[in-house]
């Protein structure tokens, strides 16, 4: 990855914060979250219960449509990442995929406009498949566009976490502690 893929302004002084760990000794961080993001979905949700609230010859359609645009908002709100002694495991609401520590070869700090993802229904679509003419196909669970490339197996995983420096450099502790290699570790730099 480019440096300017590298988050800027995440810390104040230049220093992530320290890791918080739970009682199970996991690391856990959730999603960044845009309030743009929130905002649009909160203003669907208005335009389907107010403006389209013509009557309609079905009348199930308006509450099927806002039960849909809030299950993609409790969806996106629920983006949560987490790392323990095996996995790296990225989580929301009806999904997520797991990464085991020891098949862990990349981390950089990505952004999906670097990667020219292609394909508007990648980034909505349920399983968060994409596809980029540089890396190929990649998992994305992710909240913003910008945050870390994850390689283990065949298929990369994006992620967005709320400290992406600081989750970086403890999944990149923790993948030496169980005796991977790395071949690019941007969290080292």
């Amino acid at each position: 990855m480019s440096p300017s893929s590298r988050p800027e302004g995440d810390f104040g002084g230049g220093h992530p914060p320290p890791p918080v760990l739970d009682a199970w000794r996991r690391y856990r961080a959730h999603g960044k979250i845009s309030y743009y993001v929130v905002g649009f979905y909160l203003i669907l949700l208005a335009v389907a219960v107010l403006v389209i609230h013509a009557p309609t010859s079905e009348p199930w359609l308006i509450p099927l449509l806002a039960f849909v645009i809030l299950l993609f908002l409790v969806r996106y709100l629920s983006t949560s990442y987490t790392i323990d002694s095996e996995y790296l495991r990225a989580w929301r609401l009806l999904g997520g995929q797991r990464a085991r520590l020891k098949n862990v070869r990349r981390i950089e700090y990505a952004s999906l406009r670097d990667l020219s993802a292609t394909g508007f229904w990648g980034s909505w679509g349920w399983r968060g498949r994409m596809w980029s003419p540089r890396i190929g196909r990649f998992d994305s669970i992710y909240t913003e566009t910008s945050g870390l490339l994850v390689t283990a197996g065949d298929v990369p995983l994006f992620i967005s976490p709320v400290h992406p420096e600081a989750f970086a450099q403890e999944l990149s502790r923790r993948v030496r502690s169980v005796g991977g290699r790395l071949l690019s570790d941007d969290a080292s730099s």
